[in-house]
């Protein structure tokens, strides 16, 4: 299993809105680094969900229900896990050592990424 973080903005589509949904297939996925990391996500991978615009942060937590597609424009079934307590944001990670690797503080605009082991151990140490 790995962890990916995917980014929505929150007008659009929220963590509230996969937990009233259940389910929801992720899509709009345009930069060509985030659709191959997309494509990478299989059954089972969890994926935390990431608001960007004015909150910037991570707020809660999906898994996929299959794995996504290898179409030209990507998608992924995902079902909704758990809302965070306590989201963890860009600034928090800004100031910890072991995010300064991370493709978010690196690659601001990217919207799918996947997320290291040691980096998903400390996200979930922070948000739980």
């Amino acid at each position: 299993m790995n962890f990916f973080l995917l980014k929505t903005e929150p007008d659009d589509y929220n963590i509230d809105a996969l937990a009233r949904d259940g389910e929801t297939l992720w899509d709009g996925v345009e930069n060509a680094l985030a659709l191959k990391h997309l494509r990478a996500v299989k059954k089972g991978d969890k994926c935390f969900i990431y608001h960007t615009g004015k909150e910037k942060r991570i707020v809660g937590l999906a898994e996929a229900v299959a794995d996504a597609s290898n179409e030209k424009d990507a998608t992924c079934q995902l079902k909704f896990l758990e809302k965070f307590a306590t989201p963890l944001s860009l600034a928090e990670m800004k100031n910890i050592d072991v995010f300064q690797a991370f493709e978010l503080l690196r690659l601001p605009r990217l919207s799918v990424m996947p997320v290291p082991a040691a980096i998903v151990q400390e996200i979930l140490k922070r948000v739980r």
